[in-house]
């Protein structure tokens, strides 16, 4: 199999840690069309329900907390309220997530996945596991301990031990 100059071997700046700014701008690129590789397979899924990456994040997270509040799936994600109510009404109005009233606090609302909402769930996430399951392997341990190291040292410096703790937590 041959390897594109993308995809080439570590030259010995990139050993050293001292990067031009060609090889800075190759990541970059790197990094947009594994994004875009990343997020086809569910934009297909989505695309069958009129839904997008809003409503695949929104999905994903109550998923992983259930019963989280509104208010903490808006911190997790970064949007404003507005953006967020318009695509919690339309996942609860489809029948995909349940909004209930919170036991402690009665203003809060907590956000639950409907069994079609976790199933959408399952779909959407398989797909990409099978992806990342694919390149992890493809790639060995080595680069999958790299890789999350460089995602998270790209997490915005205030919010990573934040982000890193709930992920954990979650």
């Amino acid at each position: 199999m041959q390897r594109n100059r993308l995809a080439r071997q570590p030259g010995r700046s990139e050993q050293l840690l001292f990067l031009t700014d060609d090889q800075l701008r190759q990541g970059i690129e790197l990094m947009f069309f594994a994004y875009r590789g990343f997020t086809a397979d569910p934009d297909l899924i989505l695309e069958n329900y009129a839904y997008g990456r809003a409503h695949h994040r929104a999905i994903h997270f109550i998923n992983r907390k259930q019963g989280l509040t509104v208010n903490e799936l808006l911190d997790i994600l970064g949007v404003t309220k507005q953006s967020l109510n318009r695509v919690l009404r339309q996942l609860v109005e489809d029948g995909l997530v349940d909004s209930r009233v919170g036991k402690q606090d009665r203003r809060q609302r907590n956000l639950y996945l409907t069994e079609t909402g976790e199933a959408l769930e399952r779909e959407l996430s398989d797909a990409q596991r099978k992806r990342m399951r694919k390149a992890y392997s493809n790639a060995g341990p080595e680069a999958v301990h790299g890789f999350r190291t460089v995602l998270e040292q790209m997490i915005d410096p205030s919010l990573r031990e934040k982000v890193l703790n709930a992920a954990d937590d979650m």
